[in-house]
């Protein structure tokens, strides 16, 4: 991302939500940035970003909402200010998965990618090819994983699937991809979600 791309409002795709916010702090001096770096972005976030929005400005203040996870109220809420923002005023987005966000919002700004975890971004596990013995090792090198971070393995397993290994997903699995993102958002163990997701692959040979 060069300062020239930051120097607008933007979602950022990043695990790094601290990192990058630091970096844009760094990247758009002068001008102000203000952080709003939470682990859940909750409407009364959403208040006080609004406050602050109305904050008059003679030059650029940059708002930035960091957060591994944005409840949909407090998105809502930010819609019409999204759309429609101060004079001076650009909103910046750090998520670590645009899954996160509501297509309403996602459809308000354009979409950057930012820094990932390594671990979450390259995985050698060939989904036409897997056995039990692979998915059993998958779930244990994947045992300690955060539910942010699984949503992302999630992201990257379905895109293995259908743009590196070409498969064409039957009705079972692409209902389980769908199903392992609501899993997810309700709090199920990570390991119980991949397993039904990579055993579906092993069933369907």
């Amino acid at each position: 991302m060069s300062v020239d791309d930051s120097k607008r409002g933007h979602i950022l795709i990043s695990t790094q939500i601290e990192l990058e916010f630091q970096k844009l702090k760094n990247a758009l001096k002068p001008n102000r940035v203000v952080g709003f770096i939470k682990d859940k972005f909750l409407l009364e976030d959403a208040k006080a970003v609004v406050a602050e929005a109305y904050i008059s400005e003679s030059s650029t203040k940059y708002i930035v909402l960091g957060a591994e996870e944005f409840h949909p109220v407090s998105q809502n809420s930010l819609l019409k200010l999204l759309e429609e923002p101060p004079r001076n005023i650009e909103f910046i987005i750090i998520t670590p998965t645009k899954s996160n966000l509501l297509p309403t919002v996602r459809s308000r700004l354009p979409i950057l990618k930012g820094e990932t975890s390594k671990n979450i971004a390259s995985f050698d596990l060939s989904l036409a090819k897997i056995d039990y013995a692979q998915i059993f090792a998958f779930l244990k090198e994947h045992a300690s994983i955060k539910r942010v971070e699984a949503k992302l393995l999630v992201e990257a397993l379905f895109h293995r699937a259908t743009v590196v290994d070409m498969l064409i997903l039957s009705s079972t699995q692409l209902e389980n991809f769908d199903k392992a993102y609501r899993l997810l958002e309700l709090n199920s163990r990570p390991q119980s979600v991949f397993a039904m997701l990579l055993m579906s692959f092993v069933r369907e040979k």
